[in-house]
């Protein structure tokens, strides 16, 4: 820059200085990861990405994974494919399984429903190939339509609900532990939209915040990109982000706390904590990234979809990888 177009010093050092407080007020998130990055950001998530715990889930697609990179990358929690329908294990899921803990990092599995095989065949499947690890997150149950599988027939909302119902018992049996319920938009609004409240909801939307595309009052994990960019990871990988505190994760973890429930099982806090309140998602965030007052429309419905719809949000899915 030419020295003509700055008065003094002084003036200059003072720009950069407000540009970057300003940049840091915009963007606060960005200090808590900083190795991590998205190919294709958007700025309907950003609430997400100020959460001050995040994590990723994997499977095949993602290939070979140098899970040192990941751990140093700050990455707090990965969910890992393991099974999916009633015969088809992930053929890289016992080694992420045992890395991802060999580097510290907590980690569940996750099922994917076919809805063209019983819940009893799923539910043996399920408890073959996922581990009963003392240390393991609580598993999850991917429930979507699918619309690019072999199993592309809908069933109806009464049958999807009591299939759910019973792998979610068949989990819950298998591990000793509450399943998280992974869904998108569209299965949520014809099948979840008020079912199943005291479990755990993991919720994507990568486009806009989740109180915009869900009728629902809160969530526990977000799926906020499948573009996201990791260290150790090639290519795209999905970032989520997890609703609460660092007590509450920890409790959590440790089965103290039922997030889903929002209720404590014992080693309540004794103190008042400053933690998010059970309202919509990105009303506010974390005090660690500025404490930022957000207005967001209330819950609504999805706009009707058609056939020409280009909502990124609307064909997206874990079932991708």
């Amino acid at each position: 820059m030419p020295a003509g177009k700055l008065t003094s010093g002084r003036t200059g050092l003072g720009a950069f200085a407000f540009a970057a407080i300003l940049i840091s007020f915009l963007e606060p998130a960005q200090a808590f990861y900083p190795k991590k990055g998205d190919s294709a950001p958007h700025h309907g998530v950003r609430d997400a990405r100020r959460k001050v715990i995040q994590g990723i889930d994997i499977s095949r697609w993602q290939g070979e994974i140098d899970w040192a990179k990941v751990k140093d990358a700050g990455t707090r929690f990965a969910f890992i494919k393991a099974t999916e329908g009633g015969d088809h294990l992930d053929p890289n899921f016992k080694r992420n399984w045992a890395e991802a803990k060999k580097h510290g990092i907590p980690r569940g599995a996750y099922h994917f429903v076919w809805w063209c095989r019983s819940a009893k065949d799923q539910v043996r499947w399920i408890k073959k190939h996922i581990p009963r690890d003392a240390d393991a997150l609580p598993p999850v149950l991917d429930v979507e339509w699918q619309n690019d599988s072999q199993c592309t027939r809908k069933i109806s909302r009464e049958l999807a609900l009591a299939k759910i119902n019973e792998m979610l018992k068949g989990l819950r049996e298998h591990t000793g532990k509450k399943p998280v319920i992974y869904t998108d938009i569209n299965f949520h609004e014809d099948v979840l939209e008020g079912e199943l409240n005291d479990h755990p909801f993991w919720l994507r939307s990568t486009a806009a915040p989740l109180a915009k595309r869900y009728a629902r009052d809160r969530w526990e994990f977000w799926q906020f990109t499948t573009t996201g960019r990791v260290p150790g990871i090639v290519g795209d990988v999905d970032r989520n982000a997890f609703f609460g505190s660092e007590r509450e994760f920890d409790g959590w973890r440790q089965g103290r706390f039922d997030i889903g429930a929002r209720k404590w099982q014992g080693g309540e806090p004794k103190f008042a904590l400053r933690a998010p309140p059970p309202t919509p998602a990105g009303l506010r965030a974390p005090a660690a990234a500025g404490g930022t007052k957000l207005k967001f429309a209330p819950p609504g419905r999805i706009p009707a979809r058609t056939a020409n719809s280009g909502d990124a949000d609307m064909t997206g899915t874990v079932r991708r990888n």
